[in-house]
């Protein structure tokens, strides 16, 4: 028997490949039904159709979870269809150029403060009020060892991975006494195709600083992801769960 005994309907954006569709998987072995939204309709369909589609409880929508009305489209959906939202994985995210400050342009900046950061704003804002009248919700917001450390040549997805975890923890509080837990991930490197944003020099300024000497494994961040979206964690809210091999012990 999984975590999700009760069909837990949980949402998980950027769910097409990497850490969300690990995280995907791993949900809906737990017994979870899961909404699979990703920019790349036919990835997320390929995902939902290998578990089984509606019928086995895998819904995918194709979303900008950069633009507001796309992301409450989402949630009134998901809603009309299953009639709850148990949980929230905002797992969409991009790693943006590998390049200094100074070669850093607006478009740089306003593009990744745009889908890693208003992303979470927005999905938080539109699914709290139903989990609020529910008196329960689990969300779980995807972070990173940079937003804790800074990575030099990334300075606007390091920014915006510490904004996620300020967030989280702002939001945490707010609803700690509706039943709602909000927890954050700070994975460092892990084995996803989001690497190959990167430059050579980027990652193995990352790898060198994992004591366990290797990147995880999507399916490693998705198990505890499970945890954090099921009733077994129940007293912790607001924390920032580090997922680095070592890299981060704070």
């Amino acid at each position: 028997m999984g975590y999700f005994t009760d069909r837990e309907v949980i949402v998980v954006t950027g769910a097409a490949r990497g850490i969300g569709e690990a995280t995907v998987r791993r949900l809906h072995q737990e017994g979870a039904r899961v909404v699979l939204v990703d920019i790349d309709r036919a990835a997320a369909e390929q995902v939902a159709g290998s578990l089984g589609g509606e019928a086995g409880g895998a819904v995918a929508i194709a979303a900008d979870v950069s633009d507001r009305a796309s992301v409450e489209a989402v949630v009134e959906r998901t809603l009309a269809s299953w009639g709850r939202i148990d949980g929230l994985v905002n797992g969409a995210g991009i790693a943006g150029r590998s390049a200094p400050i100074w070669d850093q342009t607006d478009d740089d900046w306003r593009r990744m403060i745009a889908i890693n950061l208003d992303s979470v704003f927005y999905f938080c804002r539109a699914v709290i009020p139903h989990m609020r009248s529910r008196r329960y919700g689990r969300i779980v917001n995807i972070a990173s060892i940079a937003g804790k450390e800074g990575n030099p040549g990334a300075v606007p997805y390091s920014a915006t991975k510490a904004a996620v975890i300020g967030l989280t923890k702002a939001v945490a509080k707010e609803v700690a006494k509706d039943g709602i837990l909000v927890n954050s991930v700070a994975p460092a490197v892990i084995e996803t195709p989001i690497l190959e944003q990167l430059s050579e020099e980027h990652v193995r300024y990352m790898l060198e600083r994992i004591p366990m000497g290797r990147p995880g494994k999507p399916s490693e961040v998705a198990a505890l992801i499970a945890w954090l979206c099921s009733k077994e964690c129940s007293f912790s809210t607001g924390f920032c769960y580090d997922i680095s091999g070592g890299r981060a012990t704070y």
